[in-house]
């Protein structure tokens, strides 16, 4: 039996991604939760097999979560099931400790194929990524980006100013300011306005 945690802040999603694997044998929810903090609270006290996290939740969220995550439990899969473009994520997800990325947009049997796939040790992504991945190209200035940097970008681009980037991040003011520096002068632009554009040309949001 496969043992997978639900880590969504979507109640609906969440229901949905359990009627799904409730039809498949040999897979069990063994645990849900509905922000960042929950999912990492359940990692450190339970034993999971596959993990199936949104990259957008309240709390600790995205590349930060994979990351604790994985310092918690080194031997858990992470399935990152989002909403947010495979180009534009996969890569950093993978790089960070998941095993499969996912967008919501799929089908459930590509969803019960990836969850089968990555827990017996396999990496699941789609062929386009894969291709890109083999084949080493770097598709555009923001894959120069740190994983922090790529967080203040996509949050600048959201509409929150350094402030609530800061709390969000739990970082300083200041630092976030340091940040979205290093990334106008990475991607070569000018001010906020700019950043938005970018980010909206490259399917950031």
């Amino acid at each position: 039996m496969i043992r997978v945690l639900l880590a969504d802040d979507h109640a609906i999603v969440r229901d949905g991604l359990k009627r799904i694997l409730a039809a498949s044998t040999g897979l069990q929810v063994a645990g849900e939760a509905g922000d960042g903090d929950q999912a990492l609270a359940l990692v450190r006290a339970n034993d999971y097999d596959v993990a199936i996290l949104d990259l957008s939740m309240p709390g600790v969220a995205g590349l930060d979560l994979i990351k604790r995550v994985k310092a918690e439990k080194p031997q858990l899969r992470i399935l990152v099931l989002s909403m947010h473009g495979e180009q534009q994520y996969a890569a950093r997800a993978l790089k960070a400790g998941a095993s499969g990325y996912l967008n919501k947009d799929s089908a459930a049997e590509q969803l019960v194929g990836a969850l089968r796939k990555i827990a017996a040790g396999g990496v699941h992504i789609s062929d386009a990524a894969a291709a890109s991945l083999v084949a080493g190209t770097r598709g555009a200035p923001h894959d120069a980006l740190s994983d922090r940097e790529f967080q203040v970008l996509r949050l600048l681009a959201e509409g929150l100013g350094p402030t609530e980037i800061g709390a969000r991040l739990h970082l300083s003011v200041k630092t976030v300011s340091t940040h979205k520096a290093h990334v106008q002068a990475k991607l070569g632009l000018g001010g906020t306005a700019a950043l938005v554009r970018y980010a909206l040309e490259h399917k950031l949001l």
